[in-house]
């Protein structure tokens, strides 16, 4: 048995603020309240900081086949960047080869990641070739493995993309056991069509992989989706929103009284499409799909949080090293798309968002933890801090600056997206289920001690609340 008191923090959930000290015993709270007295084996002294609930990611891709590559972290290096900056939890996506069964891509991301992640990790089940077989396993994938989303692609035509059809078929069929449909909203065909042209007349660097993928793709493909789900009466959730258009397409769904669930991500309110015209191949590192957008996007991004248009902040983390994304130097078609972020959501949301005045605490620890939790059923045992959750916990400093750089992140890959950043707040220690696992920008975890979380389906967990607090 190991039992943890934090002492003279301050809790911060999603509706909460208040000083109270945090008594874990068997990887759970267990007791929260003011002059806590009991014989622990750890007393940690957290006056002056923050305690979030541990963050959840809920959009990854570890060890990602992609582009005739590798996402270049893997479930070892990538979970251990992530508890660097307080991430404990991710949801990375097993991916259907089409052709095969969904069971044959979730033994493939269980080999990935079983005894090799750090941190805790659950699964999205990418969907891309619903047919009667693939309908057939739908149950089984709830029910028996605990994977209650289903990813969708509507771009990609050829490796991941599904048409209309077979978007309406998984949402009928997943709808009947709780879980609920996502989807890469891009319109495929429109951003082929863009792509073959400009190639077509020389257009090759990287910034012609933005032109390609405009503003109108993703809103189209956005209020399509919307739409499908509406005819089917399903919830559904939208991941990577970018741009304006996309989020009006959610608005209109508002005034008919529809679920959407929108996830943005840390990149999408802090960069834009101007780092696409720095010199040579520099540009490349910001070649993910969607891409960068105009400032005026994330000001709207911004404004779809505070009005509740906007519920979750994922990063995408999907890196490739320089040698791999020159694989495209002549031709942007062949980028690998992806970046790194999974290390540093959480400080730069805090930074750029809390100290900044754009959003409060409890809507950092929201739209970071608790939301995830929630909308994919981890919820009360994740993202919050309560009597009979797990003890994922941050010890936050808010007073301390640091300089994001690719020399000292966590992630393995040879440039950072935020390079010479200023951030104001800093990761001070991680406990993953009670365990301290970061303390002052050490790793104290070993390869294999993240867990496998199996998910409620959708529509029990939203019911949920975590149980009251003691001792206040």
């Amino acid at each position: 048995m190991h039992r943890v008191l934090i002492q003279h923090g301050t809790i911060v959930t999603a509706t909460d603020k208040f000083e109270a000290d945090v008594y874990i015993e068997d990887e759970q709270v267990q007791a929260i309240g003011k002059n806590l007295s009991y014989d622990a084996d750890e007393v940690i002294d957290a006056k002056g900081c923050y305690l979030f609930p541990g963050g959840i990611d809920p959009h990854t891709h570890m060890d990602l086949p992609f582009m005739g590559t590798f996402s270049s972290d893997d479930f070892e290096t990538g979970t251990l960047a992530g508890l660097h900056g307080g991430t404990t939890t991710i949801i990375d996506f097993a991916i259907q080869t089409q052709g095969k069964s969904l069971q044959s891509a979730l033994d493939e991301w269980h080999q990935k990641a079983d005894g090799k992640a750090v941190g805790d990790y659950a699964f999205h089940m990418g969907v891309t070739d619903f047919n009667d077989n693939t309908r057939q396993e739908i149950k089984d994938v709830v029910e028996k493995h605990g994977v209650t989303s289903f990813k969708t692609f509507m771009a990609y035509k050829g490796a991941f993309m599904i048409d209309d059809r077979q978007m309406l078929g998984l949402m009928d069929e997943a709808g009947k056991y709780g879980g609920i449909v996502t989807a890469h909203a891009e319109n495929g065909d429109m951003i082929d069509e863009l792509t073959a042209k400009h190639k077509a007349q020389g257009n090759l660097a990287p910034k012609y992989h933005a032109l390609s993928h405009p503003e109108i793709a993703e809103a189209e493909a956005s209020g399509r989706f919307i739409d499908l789900a509406y005819k089917g009466n399903h919830p559904c959730y939208i991941v990577h929103m970018t741009c304006e258009g996309a989020l009006n397409r959610v608005r209109e769904a508002t005034k008919r009284n529809q679920t959407v669930h929108v996830e943005t991500c840390i990149q999408y309110l802090l960069l834009d499409d101007s780092l696409y015209d720095k010199p040579g191949f520099e540009g490349s590192k910001w070649v993910f799909s969607p891409p960068l957008r105009k400032p005026k996007d994330q000001e709207a991004l911004w404004s779809g949080i505070d009005q509740n248009l906007v519920h979750t902040v994922g990063t995408d983390h999907c890196p490739f090293c320089m040698d791999q994304k020159r694989m495209g130097e002549n031709d942007f078609s062949k980028i690998p798309n992806g970046a790194p972020g999974v290390e540093h959501r959480m400080e730069l949301l805090y930074s750029e968002g809390v100290e900044k005045g754009r959003i409060s605490l409890n809507k950092f620890v929201e739209l970071t933890a608790t939301a995830p939790a929630k909308i994919f059923g981890m919820f009360p045992k994740k993202g919050t801090i309560a009597v009979g959750s797990d003890a994922d916990i941050v010890i936050f400093d808010p007073k301390k600056e640091h300089t994001i750089s690719a020399k000292t992140h966590h992630h393995r890959c040879d440039y950072s997206a935020y390079e010479g950043w200023q951030v104001k707040g800093k990761v001070r220690s991680v406990f993953l289920r009670g365990h301290l696992v970061i303390d002052d920008g050490k790793a104290l975890v070993e390869k294999g001690f993240g867990q496998y979380i199996a998910r409620k389906p959708y529509h029990q967990e939203l019911s949920e609340s975590p149980k009251q607090l003691v001792n206040i």
